[in-house]
């Protein structure tokens, strides 16, 4: 209880910086995260500089006026997805993003693409690629059972998926990139896990 009390701390120091919209979001989606985040195996502060470097992340995007992209972020590796059809915006993000204090590795899979090129029209939506994301949780939450608050997932419009976090083992790493390559509309699956006890 203790540990869940100190990262509702740390999200209520980090909030103001937010939009109201996406201190709406952080709020409404925080019991499901804190209660995760407190299972993880790894510190308060570990987790409470995450949430600071995610904070300015959404401060970034929200900028941006974008919700095409997505973050995950795992013991200060910040993985970026997503597709911007104005490269001005993209430029901006990408910016603002390699600018945020206390990122100790970044996986940067945004991408721009010109709303008038063709490819766009064989590109799932961002719906889609959301959805793909989520079965693609569901899936992992299943291979790894206790263990999936130490990974974290995201798609992309290409139809890739990401997972970043820590597995304990070898197998345990390929079992969980087993589970994310076993679905609908998955091209392929790019691996940001480390491999540690």
């Amino acid at each position: 209880m203790r540990r869940i009390a100190s990262l509702v701390a740390a999200i209520a120091i980090a909030a103001p910086a937010l939009p109201a919209a996406a201190q709406l979001m952080d709020i409404l989606s925080a019991p499901k995260t804190l209660i995760e985040r407190a299972a993880e195996a790894r510190s308060v502060s570990d987790i409470a500089k995450d949430n600071a470097i995610v904070v300015k992340v959404n401060a970034a995007m929200a900028k941006q006026t974008t919700i095409k992209a997505a973050t995950e972020i795992y013991e200060q590796r910040l993985l970026v997805t997503g597709l911007f059809d104005d490269k001005a915006a993209y430029d901006a993000f990408q910016k603002d993003v390699k600018a945020v204090d206390g990122v100790k590795a970044l996986y940067w899979h945004v991408t721009y693409l010109a709303e008038t090129d063709p490819k766009r029209k064989t590109l799932p939506s961002w719906s889609d690629t959301l959805a793909i994301a989520t079965k693609a949780q569901a899936r992992l939450t299943t291979a790894v059972a206790g263990h999936y608050v130490n990974f974290r997932v995201t798609g992309d419009s290409y139809g890739n998926l990401y997972v970043i976090g820590r597995a304990h083992t070898k197998d345990e790493s390929d079992s969980v990139i087993a589970a994310l390559k076993d679905g609908d509309g998955v091209k392929k699956v790019v691996s940001h896990i480390d491999i540690r006890p």
